[in-house]
């Protein structure tokens, strides 16, 4: 990876970039060690988005462990809450981590859309309407058939709009993706997908998608997760591919990373192997699910300059393009 200095640009040198990791898990537990978000540590600083929730939980759930971690964040010198893009960018020039939250489900609002504003109000800065399944505000990508947006699930877009909260695609089916770029007068993301045509599997994104996504002004967060990347192919190498195929599509503007990095990686794939049928094959079939760690994210940028991207393009890609989206859409 190419050194790079810590000088500002007003002293004649390159600031390092801002890397945006747009969406990671953390075990869903108060107890959770929010110190391994340390790991994103870099000269240019980092953002980070982690779960607070999806399907199984609810407000009360959300609202607890929000609280928790708050607490350690404010405790942790290497960390600070990320409420405005102003304090990434303070991060950014301390070198530190800001951290921000996100949903991968809307089942936590139990159905009260009052409730997005009041999550936004607790740090939640993303949501998407549904997690693999469909639900009651949409279809999720591991349907048989997606019906798109229910009236409910078009409120609730209409609703995060309002409220200064991204709307997000990820998990969700390709119709119900499609809908929410047709009604949200805001950008819409693709925080944690990978491209289908560069690797046929379910959770990731078609053509169709990532181009009505790039309509919105939004940006798709290639993932590290190796079974949405290949045949369980957690590299560097191999999530740049799908960057490169994106960049062709949609232009370089509209592309960014988010590894969808689960530190409770080893229990997880322990409960895939004890508990095969909770998900379909294209899951399950090369065994233990490969993850491109905090430590891999922080190489792409090499990657990228060593495959011939300009120095500003790289910079887009690993933060500029979602830190553009969240200077649009955060209130």
């Amino acid at each position: 990876m190419r050194t790079v200095s810590n000088e500002s640009e007003s002293s004649g040198l390159r600031r390092p970039p801002l890397l945006w990791e747009q969406h990671c898990c953390l075990p869903l537990e108060q107890r959770a060690d929010i110190g391994e978000l340390a790991r994103y540590r870099r000269p240019g600083g980092s953002f980070v988005s982690v779960n607070v929730g999806y399907v199984p939980h609810g407000a009360k759930d959300v609202t607890g462990l929000i609280a928790s971690w708050r607490g350690k964040i404010d405790a942790d010198d290497r960390l600070r809450p990320a409420v405005t893009v102003d304090d990434v960018d303070a991060a950014g020039r301390a070198g530190d981590v800001a951290v921000a939250f996100d949903l991968e489900d809307s089942g936590p609002l139990e159905g009260r859309l009052d409730r997005v504003r009041e999550f936004y109000e607790l740090g939640v800065r993303t949501l998407l309407p549904s997690y693999n399944n469909r639900n009651a505000a949409g279809g999720g990508c591991l349907d048989e058939a997606d019906e798109g947006l229910t009236a409910y699930g078009r409120a609730l877009v209409r609703e995060m709009n309002a409220v200064g909260m991204v709307a997000d695609g990820s998990h969700c089916g390709a119709r119900t993706g499609l809908d929410m770029c047709e009604v949200s007068e805001q950008p819409v993301i693709y925080s944690h997908s990978s491209m289908r045509s560069v690797w046929d599997h379910p959770r990731n994104i078609t053509d169709e998608q990532a181009k009505a996504c790039a309509a919105t002004g939004g940006v798709i967060g290639i993932t590290g997760v190796g079974i949405f990347l290949g045949p369980n192919d957690g590299t560097v190498d191999a999530l740049v591919r799908h960057i490169d195929y994106a960049v062709d599509l949609v232009g370089p503007e509209h592309v960014g990373v988010s590894t969808d990095y689960p530190f409770d990686h080893e229990d997880f794939n322990t409960m895939l192997e004890q508990s095969p049928e909770l998900y379909p094959d294209c899951y399950t079939r090369w065994g233990p699910i490969n993850f491109l760690p905090p430590e891999g994210l922080l190489t792409v940028e090499g990657a990228l300059l060593a495959r011939g991207y300009p120095d500003d393009t790289v910079a887009a890609i690993l933060g500029g393009n979602f830190r553009r989206v969240a200077a649009l859409v955060w209130h």
